[in-house]
């Protein structure tokens, strides 16, 4: 078993890493559940990448939950 000790510099040492090495994601700058759902769902079928030029677009034609379940077409 890690001691407390290991696992605090275990942690420090990947967030100083994340800090260093992270992507600046739109979707990271979010508290909006529905924003991070179309992200993951978006996450779960291709590269982030590609989220990165269509995530903007939809999020834009379908800025809410409601506006998408009232929308009769689809971007």
């Amino acid at each position: 078993m890690m001691s407390q000790w290991k696992k605090q510099t275990f942690q420090k040492k990947i967030f100083q890493w994340w800090k260093v090495n992270k992507r600046d994601l739109p979707w990271r700058h979010t508290h909006d559940p529905y924003k991070i759902l179309v992200s993951e769902v978006m996450l779960q079928q291709t590269t982030v990448s590609r989220v990165l030029t269509k995530y903007p677009v939809f999020i834009k034609a379908y800025p809410t939950v409601k506006d998408l379940a009232f929308r009769t077409t689809i971007i």
